[in-house]
């Protein structure tokens, strides 16, 4: 309590120091989010973790300074009594100080010190950032100089260490990272060139018995992307030297494995058509600021950033069987696998206004592909050993083919029209072990509406089904939402699987309904629900978390100021 009241103080002192300063500029944020949850025998929750804190809490408040080339900001986190469902347990009944900064930058420099986030190229080597919803802040405390060398030159350097919950890694991180404008430099007209290079590495002292366990781990990489009329692209090369090898903090061989991965990227736009797909080969790309950190289910400690690459769904259903990357390597009795290679396809479409397909208002039409495997590899179990081909033909991890068709009917309504046929390993779909639970099939149907009204007013409605032969079979889905104008909204589903077939081979139902509404008023935002919550990955931006099946009241406060 003494800390709360402390940290309090602090803030409070912080943010009547900086309205009293007319000459500099005070900005923030204030965000909470609650869960009461209650028992509900209809789902498969935990009785043990619900007797231990009915209700969780995960709330934030940042306050930022600003004068003239100056900015600081301190952010005060609290999770009591627990945190939210699905966040790691390094954070229950967590509260105090967790980010702070000071920030120096004028028209080529840019100094911070204290906790800060970067981007390396595409973030395959590095990447740290904060994510709420998924439950991830892995910004890093340290030194971190950005210098604007010349109109064709921009360097990076850091150093420090990466959070993890309240504390810090224990493997000090260091980075370079240099972007050349290649076009500018060599006065060349007819394509735009840019290169880019970057150095990442931990250093954690030797703490283990394997004597080959190294302290420094090192990765590095280069990319190369052009524009060139309609036509763009890049590719991203990168290695790591070698570093053992962890899985939930277990030591599962005494070799050390080095890794290497691989990105390109072609597309094709103009007016009415746009056409980009990517290739990417993974294999052994999981990288950590603790090496005991590897494997875990909840991200912390990863130093890269490695989101699935397939289509990011919206819709209740088609967010069922989603894929999470699985860029590591295991070499067990129950697991081989060293990685993951595949490639995604997107075409977009547009149908001019006045043809007949396209009538009055014109159509838009969205299509994607992707196909995700394992490196086919042979593998030594009992003496930990592989070798992976480039890209061989490894097991089907992932398959997803969908189509989108928008459409405008008149000033008042619009549709949206979505089919979606994916094939999924049912480990992958589940966030656990792949390759042990087989295959499911599922083909997903999704219509939505929007109407219009008068003063703001708004009704959408959405109806889904997914048909499967496997897993929990079949779903319906059917949302209504209602706003009332620009501020109040409301919104009522029911996620009914309808065919779901228990261990004893009965037949049962079970429906995962949600009402809820927001209201919105200049910088103020307020949102809560009720209702059952579907048990499975959450995902954003292709990276997922697992959240379990639960029931019970969720509210949110987001203040702006």
């Amino acid at each position: 309590m003494k800390k709360i009241i402390l940290s309090l103080c602090l803030l409070s002192g912080m943010t009547t120091f900086a309205q009293d300063l007319d000459s500099g500029n005070f900005f923030g944020n204030l965000e909470s989010n609650s869960q009461w949850l209650q028992l509900d025998d209809g789902l498969d929750f935990d009785r043990q973790a619900f007797e231990g804190a009915q209700f969780k809490a995960n709330n934030y408040l940042l306050l930022n300074y600003n004068l003239g080339k100056f900015t600081a900001g301190v952010q005060f986190e609290s999770y009591l009594p627990d945190a939210i469902l699905g966040y790691a347990p390094e954070y229950d009944g967590g509260n105090g100080i967790a980010h702070y900064y000071l920030n120096y930058k004028d028209e080529t420099l840019d100094i911070t010190g204290g906790n800060f986030y970067d981007q390396f190229g595409s973030g395959l080597l590095l990447r740290s950032w904060e994510d709420r919803q998924l439950g991830i802040n892995n910004s890093i405390r340290g030194v971190r100089v950005n210098w604007s060398a010349s109109d064709n030159l921009n360097l990076t350097g850091l150093y420090g260490q990466q959070r993890n919950g309240f504390e810090y890694s224990e493997g000090v991180i260091q980075g370079l990272d240099a972007n050349f404008e290649l076009s500018n430099a060599l006065n060349i007209e007819s394509v735009d060139l840019r290169f880019g290079a970057s150095y990442v590495s931990r250093f954690q002292p030797q703490s283990l018995e394997n004597p080959e366990a190294p302290e420094n781990v090192n990765a590095v990489g280069a990319r190369l992307d052009f524009v060139k009329g309609n036509v763009y692209g890049g590719i991203e090369a990168n290695t790591k030297s070698k570093d053992v090898l962890f899985n939930e903090g277990i030591l599962v061989s005494n070799k050390t494995y080095d890794g290497t991965s691989m990105q390109i990227n072609l597309g094709y736009a103009q007016k009415g058509l746009g056409i980009n797909s990517t290739f990417r080969r993974l294999e052994n790309w999981s990288f950590y600021a603790d090496r005991e950190a590897q494997g875990n289910v909840y991200n912390q400690q990863i130093l890269n950033y490695v989101p699935a690459l397939s289509k990011q769904q919206d819709y209740l259903l088609t967010n069922i069987y989603v894929y999470n990357a699985q860029p590591g390597l295991f070499i067990d009795d129950v697991e081989q696998r060293s990685g993951e290679v595949g490639t995604q396809t997107d075409i977009y479409y547009s149908v001019k206004k006045g043809t007949k397909l396209g009538g009055k208002y014109g159509m838009k039409i969205a299509a994607n592909f992707s196909y995700w495997s394992g490196l086919e590899s042979e593998y030594n179990v009992q003496n930990r050993f592989y070798e992976a081909k480039f890209i061989g033909s490894g097991p089907r991890l992932f398959r997803d083919f969908n189509v989108e068709v928008k459409k405008k009917w008149s000033k008042r309504v619009n549709s949206v029209f979505t089919l979606q046929d994916v094939v999924v390993d049912k480990g992958v779909s589940l966030g656990g072990p792949v390759g042990t639970q087989g295959d499911i099939h599922a083909t997903v149907a999704v219509a939505e509406a929007t109407i219009k009204m008068q003063k703001s007013q708004s009704l959408r409605v959405v109806g889904q089904h997914l048909w499967a032969k496997k897993d929990r079979q079949n779903w319906m889905a059917l949302v209504a939402e209602y706003n009332f104008n620009s501020r109040f909204s409301m919104y009522v589903y029911d996620n009914w699987n309808y065919r779901e077939f228990g261990y004893d081979g009965e037949e049962k139902d079970i429906h995962y309904y949600n009402i809820g509404a927001s209201y919105t008023k200049g910088r103020v935002r307020v949102a809560g629900n009720y209702g059952r919550q579907r048990g499975g990955l959450i995902c954003v931006g292709g990276v997922c978390r697992f959240v379990p099946e639960s029931n019970g009241l969720s509210a949110t406060i987001n203040v702006a100021f």
